[in-house]
């Protein structure tokens, strides 16, 4: 006979949601609320008073140009790093995963870069490759590249997206090796015993049983690239040279704290929460179809 344990208290439920459900209304939907309130409205040059201008903001940032080509960079952005990110982790975990010498090291090595926050990583990457002071930026020089990422748009790009991956892939690296740790020996060992390769292994068990773990990788990653980046942009390349490393959320920053222009920035976040949701809904409404789920 199984026991089960029931709570009399029909209070406790409610109790056990409240502080999850504070720290919703708190840190997201009071800050959407205020932030489409404030899209809708313009304030004076002290912020005393506001007026209420419909889609006024909305029609200025849509027809901005610099918005336009800060929308395109964010979507080379995004993508690079979600792929950059999702690809590496999983190399490493499959390489991890192996029956190697010191795994355990590695392992605990490849999870260390998440403990560090972004800025962090964006410094760290600065002095490796900073043309003066880094020593892969100077070896860069020294070999005739003219390597400056602060004043090369195209340099500064790839820098970001490779910090922003970096950053990331130990996430991921976590989730992918549980992913595959899970997978039951038995299988890849009767494959093995059929006559199929490494990479035929790969393709037609692992990765298809990976796919639960892929698609929810794939979701964080596009947020993260979105939203999270933020301060790896602000401390390597504070958006520059020019506006080759603007991204939405930078932009959103920029407008907003910077040039005080609360209601464009308000529309531009507004735009941004309806860009992230509208992708997401697309991931789940398409890419979910070929999940295989156990």
């Amino acid at each position: 006979m199984q026991r089960r344990v029931i709570f009399d208290n029909k209070l406790l439920p409610y109790l056990l949601l409240t502080p999850q459900v504070a720290v919703t209304v708190i840190f997201f939907l009071w800050p959407a609320a205020q932030a489409v309130w404030q899209s809708v409205h313009i304030q004076d040059a002290f912020g005393l008073r506001s007026q209420f201008v419909w889609f006024e903001n909305f029609e200025q940032v849509l027809t901005d140009p610099n918005y336009l080509g800060t929308l395109k960079t964010t979507a080379v952005f995004s993508i690079a790093v979600t792929v950059v990110a999702l690809a590496v982790a999983l190399l490493l975990a499959v390489l991890a995963d192996s029956k190697i010498k010191g795994a355990g090291v590695y392992k605990t090595l490849l999870i260390w870069p998440y403990a560090l926050a972004p800025a962090v990583a964006a410094v760290l990457w600065m002095f490796i490759f900073n043309p003066d002071i880094g020593s892969l930026g100077r070896a860069l020089n020294a070999l005739g590249y003219d390597w400056d990422y602060r004043l090369n748009g195209n340099q500064a790009l790839t820098m970001v997206i490779l910090a922003s991956s970096w950053k990331q892939v130990s996430y991921n690296f976590i989730f992918f090796l549980a992913g595959l740790q899970a997978i039951p020996r038995s299988v890849m060992e009767a494959a093995s015993i059929d006559g199929a390769g490494p990479l035929r292994r790969f393709w037609s068990i692992t990765f298809p049983l990976l796919s639960p773990t892929t698609f929810f990788l794939l979701v964080v990653d596009m947020v993260y690239a979105f939203f999270e980046t933020f301060g790896v942009i602000h401390a390597l390349t504070h958006g520059g040279p020019g506006k080759a490393t603007e991204t939405l959320i930078f932009r959103v920053y920029q407008d907003g704290v910077v040039n005080n222009d609360l209601g464009g920035s308000s529309a531009q976040s507004v735009i941004l929460m309806v860009i992230v949701i509208a992708l997401t809904a697309v991931q789940f409404r398409f890419v979910e179809r070929k999940v295989h789920y156990a």
